[in-house]
């Protein structure tokens, strides 16, 4: 591994916490030079300029050279076209980096992107270090594998496992079969009891070595997650999957993105109303964005899984942007003049 950038590979479902994860990681750095690859769903990358936002990179640095957006599907698919030349830009730097950090998709199965870091471009400037796989307490407790089951079943619809009796089990399975180490997040929505049961229940599924560690809204040591050396790519024999001998998939082109940027204010309560109507309506799976609140110097960031939405304000408006409403909605089928007309009629 002497002269490789470590990689961490962080997985898990929709909704389970995977940018809220990096976002507080880049916030307590501890002082390294982290570059993040953004897997994004959707042409406006709400993901990436949140991670921008945190404000980690020197004042000498481009924030944007440091947040890397895939923006045309999972990586399992994309690992040929953008993951490549992506990794070996950000290879060009290396010694300007301490570690990298991936986010993959809800849709992506680990193990094509992993095995990318076997190609010679690839592997003599960068090791997978370890694999975190993100897992919603909640949403386990609940008896559902995510917070939305109806997306995770449109988006497991997108891999080849048509003929599956239970997919969603399955990139679970691959997701915790391809993991160093579980994150047990929203544990801060049950009881200690149901915890435990979600803990116990989790230890089942995993080898004896993988550690399963409660986190709450992100917060955790970077320490934890980094360094642990696995040198995944060499390795991955011992990490069994569902799809180990399928061929590249086609996804299902019904699933689909819609964005806008409108030269509207909205009040908070009015809009989430709005959009839940929407969702009930719709299928939509995913709404993120950020909003523009009148008489507000702060911006909202808006974030919802089916329909439960939420939002926050993060920082002031800066003097050298322009106040808009930026809101990607992902779902299937989706209407874009049908979206477009109702946020407009408020």
């Amino acid at each position: 591994m002497a002269g490789k950038i470590p990689v961490t590979v962080i997985t898990g479902f929709l909704g389970s916490g995977k940018t809220t994860l990096i976002r507080q990681m880049l916030q307590n750095n501890q002082g390294r030079r982290i570059a993040v690859l953004v897997n994004e769903f959707g042409e406006l990358g709400i993901d990436g300029e949140l991670l921008r936002s945190c404000q980690v990179c020197d004042e000498e640095e481009n924030p944007a050279s440091n947040i890397v957006e895939l923006t045309n599907g999972c990586l399992c698919c994309t690992v040929q076209e953008e993951f490549l030349p992506t990794m070996q830009q950000i290879l060009q730097r290396k010694d300007k980096l301490d570690c990298i950090l991936i986010e993959t998709s809800g849709l992506a199965l680990p193990k094509p992107l992993i095995q990318a870091f076997r190609w010679p471009e690839i592997r003599t400037g960068a090791t997978v270090d370890g694999v975190v796989t993100v897992v919603d307490c909640e949403a386990i407790s609940s008896g559902t594998l995510a917070s939305d089951i109806n997306a995770l079943n449109a988006q497991r619809q997108a891999d080849p496992n048509l003929d599956h009796e239970t997919p969603i089990e399955e990139l679970f399975e691959d997701q915790l079969a391809c993991a160093d180490m579980v994150l047990l997040t929203k544990v801060d929505r049950v009881d200690s009891q149901t915890q435990t049961q979600v803990h116990n229940w989790l230890k089942q599924q995993l080898p004896q070595t993988v550690k399963i560690v409660p986190c709450d809204r992100g917060n955790i040591s970077p320490e934890l997650l980094l360094g642990f050396n696995a040198s995944v790519e060499d390795n991955l024999e011992s990490r069994p999957s569902h799809h180990d001998e399928e061929e590249d998939h086609d996804h299902d082109d019904e699933i689909n993105s819609v964005y806008f940027i409108l030269d509207k204010n909205f009040e908070p309560q009015a809009l989430v109303a709005k959009l839940q109507d929407l969702v009930e309506k719709l299928e939509i799976y995913r709404i993120k964005g950020f909003v523009d609140v009148a008489n507000k110097p702060m911006r909202l960031v808006l974030q919802g899984v089916g329909d439960r939405i939420e939002y926050f304000f993060d920082r002031p408006w800066q003097s050298s942007e322009q106040r808009q409403t930026k809101l990607v909605f992902i779902g299937r089928d989706l209407d874009r003049t049908q979206i477009e007309s109702a946020l407009l009629e408020m």
